[in-house]
């Protein structure tokens, strides 16, 4: 249902045609003089309700059947193209067939399904459920485009992630606006922004809008950004307290991904024995039916395997596999890190 922040003359005789009132009857049904109604239809917006006039339209609106509310709202913003119920149910079941596509990195269907409505609305046209769906349209964009390298500027994750992040402000949903605070600060480590991206992740690892699981990952993402800077002894100490969360939420890919990172970490002070130790936990537990994940563990082994003079060949040979699997599925921001942590040894 439409909602009126402050009453006008417009507005209320708005409401009037929409419940197809005559001024006495809407008088009468409103429970205020016949002048007041007439009043509101010379003046219109000039004039203004009192407070207590004000909440009595906000009932009669709230009490009116859905076809007058949505008379009502064609009145008021006559540009508002809403789209029928049965639009939205075909835009959420899109949504739903693009998370599997990201999920297993088809991108081009998952643009496919998104554009279709992303091109098809004018968010400014919208209602509340459209805006809605906008908005997780746009987060779920800013997840293909990140995981296809494209951080920055107008056709970027960053972008989409900040128009939806405006949406959800506006439609007052603090669990997603958190959500997508936290992939804006993986952007931010993914851009080098390291330090900024660190104390990002240590204020959502105690936001309470957001769930257990996700303050876990903001958690084990400290770690993860601290150890790129070279800080490995607190970052392994961080990463730690995430696994236990993962474990004691029942988590086990998340548990599994910590692993892998704490491998890194161990790696990072020259620790291989552990580094071993914990990417081979990684590997016997994780799921591997995601291209990413695939890439993102035969990565980290690789560059274990590399730091040893012993395993050296091996681990080309597994980065290889990693950075081939990276062109087939488009994931450039891999591919380049595959690229650095060859040359880093080269050096």
């Amino acid at each position: 249902m439409v909602s009126v922040q402050q009453w006008t003359g417009r507005e209320a005789s708005a409401l009037r045609a929409a419940l197809r009132m005559s001024t006495r009857a809407f008088a009468e049904h409103l429970g205020v003089a016949l002048r007041t109604v007439a009043k509101w239809e010379s003046l219109g917006t000039a004039t203004q309700p009192r407070p207590d006039t004000q909440a009595i339209l906000d009932t009669a609106l709230a009490r009116a059947g859905s076809a007058a509310q949505a008379r009502f709202e064609v009145l008021i913003f006559p540009g508002r193209k809403s789209a029928r119920p049965a639009d939205y149910e075909t835009w959420t079941e899109d949504i739903e067939r693009a998370v599997i596509c990201v999920s297993r990195q088809n991108f081009p269907f998952a643009t496919s399904l998104l554009n279709r409505w992303l091109t098809r609305h004018d968010p400014h046209h919208l209602d509340d459920k459209g805006l809605y769906l906008y908005g997780r349209s746009l987060v779920l964009l800013g997840d293909l485009q990140r995981d296809q390298g494209a951080i920055l500027g107008p056709l970027s994750a960053r972008h989409s992630y900040m128009t939806a992040r405006g949406m959800f402000t506006e439609l007052d949903i603090p669990r997603r606006v958190a959500q997508i605070e936290l992939s804006l600060a993986v952007v931010q480590e993914m851009s080098g922004q390291l330090e900024s991206s660190a104390r990002q992740y240590e204020l959502l690892a105690a936001d309470e809008r957001l769930s257990p699981r996700d303050r876990a990952r903001a958690r084990l993402w400290v770690g993860t950004a601290l150890s790129k800077e070279g800080n490995n002894g607190y970052a392994t100490g961080v990463m730690v307290e995430a696994t236990r969360s993962f474990e004691d939420l029942g988590e086990p890919e998340d548990w599994s991904v910590a692993h892998q990172k704490l491998a890194l970490a161990h790696r990072g002070v020259g620790d291989l024995k552990q580094a071993l130790h914990y990417i081979d936990i990684a590997r016997t537990t994780g799921t591997v039916d995601s291209p990413m994940q695939r890439v993102r563990l035969d990565t980290a082994y690789g560059h274990i395997l590399l730091s040893d003079a012993a395993t050296r060949n091996d681990g080309l040979s597994v980065l290889d596999q990693a950075a081939q699997v990276a062109r087939q599925y488009g994931l450039s921001h891999q591919l380049h890190s595959i690229e650095g942590i060859r040359k880093g040894q080269q050096g």
